[in-house]
């Protein structure tokens, strides 16, 4: 691809040991190869003039159950004979014996030469395979250097694969192709009918119950009772395009009304001191919260103006209340609520000194007035390992957040990270959410293909998500794809492009958020996979401090 830019050399330059002394190997997967396994648009070397990858070999690349073999390309630059032996093992009866198409045993070629292996699914059952090869590479008399590369095969059993396969028969059978094609129309319509009946009966169904409670208008709970009409109606309104950031995954969210029972305190007791951000109708205080004990509690309290509409306020509630019950050190949780008559809700949450991390990061940024705070690589891999701890914490909670960003994350004086709500972000950072033209402020540069283009989140979506926060540390929250049109997100990324790697950027960090913007949901990392890699790397560079 012309102008491909170089971003994608994940592991390329990442060498860690030095086994060949004088540059004697190069062997790698090429570009052809990393994008028919990845989807990504780079060459990954595991030896590199004599030295080794080791974050490539630790990396176990999946091949999907179409994919049967895998390509390798190496070439002997030593000048000398180098002898090898190739061994390769999978014990599992859902893989065939893996087949090489050279020698077990022989000499590295002095030109550049691709060789493969072979590993296909017998079909009888479905599993993930580990498949080994092991490269013993003979430097010299008693100087053996092995490589160790793992595959993960993805086999399924035959008959799922009936569906999506195309069977040739030698005999042709046009009379039954065309019977079993009307024969699938016709089942695909009777499915769509009954399908639009069931959509149907369900929504006249909603439509009376909503009726019914329009007309009695006799709401649960008795605090609701003082709530002006234009307050905010918490019943769940499906008109509201913007759905909340957190979603279960497993159950449905709590009555939203039982969350605000429990944590509703008087006006009486919460007072407001200054403003910390605003936005057109939000706004963030610093205040203080009287507690039943006689205590004060400094605290942040989210609200909105006077002229803020009832999906404004139904959506500060919503977000806001996405942290309800949650209990760690890296998510910062709702502490208390306040509705009060003619007035709009006031959202507390405590205050350890923290500050908003998109503004914490802008300000570390050289300026007139200088430095603020000089951020190095292993607080901002620390950091970001703060992160993850509170990102596992909402997943274990069966919860996504969806809009995982420096915006929506908090920071003290120490340096100390918590994940928040998002809550009056599309109002106090508006040049980060986009309107795609339906009618749904979304945070477009942030999120995961899939998620931008079918609405559809995940975990692998919110790893995503990580990966883009990831690199506004590294960049004091630089503006991601600042010079992409928002309507042409999907189209850049499709091809095959992603944010560049940040100056002064480690590329051993830079390999973390490439890995977590594979263009599969399945081929991107775990968290614990991601915590592994980023607690090494903060160990290295603590041997260098």
């Amino acid at each position: 691809m012309d102008g491909y830019p170089g971003f994608w050399l994940i592991f390329l330059t990442v060498l860690s040991t030095f086994p060949f002394s004088h540059g004697y190997l190069n062997l790698y997967l090429n570009l052809q190869e990393v994008q028919r396994l990845l989807g990504l648009g780079a060459e990954m070397y595991y030896v590199r003039d004599g030295s080794i990858n080791d974050y490539a070999l630790k990396f176990v690349v999946p091949v999907p159950a179409k994919v049967d073999s895998s390509l390798f390309t190496w070439e002997n630059v030593a000048g000398r004979t180098l002898p090898y032996s190739i061994e390769v093992t999978a014990n599992s009866g859902a893989l065939y014996p893996p087949q090489l198409n050279i020698s077990a045993t022989g000499n590295v070629p002095t030109s550049t030469q691709t060789f493969s292996v072979s590993f296909a699914c017998t079909g009888f059952s479905a599993a993930e395979v580990m498949v080994v090869i092991k490269i013993n590479i003979s430097v010299a008399q008693n100087n053996v250097t092995s490589l160790v590369i793992k595959r993960k095969k993805i086999c399924t059993k035959l008959e799922e694969f009936m569906g999506s396969q195309v069977f040739i028969d030698t005999v042709p059978s046009h009379s039954n192709s065309t019977k079993i094609f009307y024969f699938a129309v016709g089942t695909a319509l009777v499915m769509l009918t009954i399908l639009a009946l069931f959509v149907i009966l369900f929504y006249v169904k909603n439509k009376k119950e909503r009726r019914t409670v329009e007309h009695n208008n006799k709401p649960s709970d008795s605090y609701l009772s003082t709530m002006p009409r234009n307050a905010v109606n918490f019943t769940y309104n499906e008109s509201f395009r913007s759905a909340p950031s957190y979603s279960l995954l497993d159950e449905r969210f709590k009555d939203l009304q039982e969350r605000i029972a429990e944590l509703t305190v008087q006006r009486c007791r919460v007072r407001l001191s200054s403003v910390v951000m605003e936005g057109t109708f939000g706004r963030v205080y610093l205040g203080s919260y009287t507690t039943e004990n006689g205590k004060e509690e400094t605290v942040i309290i989210k609200t909105v103006t006077d002229h803020a509409s009832e999906v404004q306020i139904s959506l500060l509630l919503q977000e806001g209340m996405s942290m309800y019950s949650l209990n760690h050190k890296n998510i910062l949780s709702i502490r208390r609520v306040s509705i009060e008559d003619h007035t709009a809700p006031f959202l507390l949450f405590p205050y350890k000194y923290t500050k908003n991390l998109k503004t914490f990061l802008q300000k570390c940024k050289l300026s007139p007035e200088g430095v603020s705070h000089t951020l190095t690589t292993q607080e901002v891999v620390d950091m970001a390992l703060q992160v993850i701890h509170g990102l596992s914490y909402l997943h274990k909670k069966h919860l996504l957040h969806k809009d995982l960003a420096a915006r929506n994350c908090v920071v003290d004086d120490k340096l100390k990270v918590q994940i928040a709500d998002n809550a009056l972000s599309r109002d106090l950072f508006p040049s980060d959410y986009h309107c795609l033209g339906d009618n749904e402020n979304r945070p477009v540069k942030w999120l995961a293909i899939e998620s931008l283009l079918h609405k559809t989140f995940s975990t692998s979506s919110d790893i995503w998500s990580f990966g883009v926060l990831l690199w506004e540390l590294t960049t004091l929250a630089q503006q991601p794809y600042i010079e992409i049109d928002p309507f042409e997100m999907s189209a850049y990324l499709k091809d095959g492009y992603r944010l560049a790697q940040p100056i002064n950027c480690p590329d051993e960090l830079f390999a973390v958020m490439a890995y977590c913007w594979a263009m599969s949901a399945d081929e991107r990392p775990t968290l614990n996979q991601l915590q592994v890699c980023l607690e090494e790397f903060y160990t290295q560079l603590t041997r260098y401090v």
